[in-house]
């Protein structure tokens, strides 16, 4: 399986919706499509909409902590939403959630940035 990236920017959020698998195979694609977006310096915050990604390994949950520092380090924040749960559950076990917020949908994540 391969992992498809959905990014949508609106205002200062950059939308990433993930479809299919994060892992070593996959990892380094999302970091590269990611990081051209953050280069440009307009995106603040990142929204994670997890959805429809079916599988996550630790290099997944390496590159997601990778660009919340990024954005974190520029003074925005990065929040998650419409997880699965056996994705959940990795962030859980990862203790991601002490630092990332998690929002039902992508309306309610939006909203918390300000938004909509």
């Amino acid at each position: 399986m391969s992992l498809d990236v959905k990014l949508e920017q609106k205002d200062t959020v950059l939308l990433v919706r993930l479809i299919g698998e994060l892992d070593h195979h996959t990892a380094e694609q999302l970091k590269r499509q990611v990081e051209e977006v953050l280069s440009q310096g307009v995106v603040k915050h990142i929204v994670l909409n997890l959805q429809q990604l079916e599988f996550m390994d630790s290099s997944g949950l390496g590159v997601i902590l990778g660009r919340y520092k990024q954005v974190k380090n520029s003074g925005g924040e990065m929040v998650v939403c419409a997880i699965s749960p056996t994705v959940k559950r990795l962030f859980e076990m990862s203790g991601l959630f002490k630092i990332i917020r998690l929002e039902e949908n992508e309306q309610f994540a939006l909203q918390t940035l300000g938004v909509a």
